[in-house]
């Protein structure tokens, strides 16, 4: 009996082992794949900001364009109106 015991008790602790074991690998992979999908994140951040920097660059030439085009239309009326 005590033969019994001694080996039920060695397979017990010898699952809880691989348990364990298993456990900690299992962890091990989630915390790499949540640093690595946090490194994705910051990098897509980081394209984000260089694309809204971009956008708003585009934007106010776009607005100086406009501004010089008002420009022009008034200066092209005021010289239409002082023709006639």
């Amino acid at each position: 009996m005590n033969g019994e015991a001694a080996g039920v008790v060695g397979a017990g602790g010898t699952f809880l082992l691989l348990i364990v074991v298993v456990w900690q690998i299992a962890v091990t992979w989630r915390a790499r794949m949540l640093s690595a999908r946090e490194e994705q994140y910051k990098q897509l951040a980081l394209k984000y900001a260089k694309l809204m920097e971009d956008n708003l660059e585009l934007h106010r030439r776009s607005l100086d364009e406009l501004t010089q085009a008002r420009l022009s239309i008034e200066a092209l009326e005021k010289r239409t109106h002082a023709i006639e």
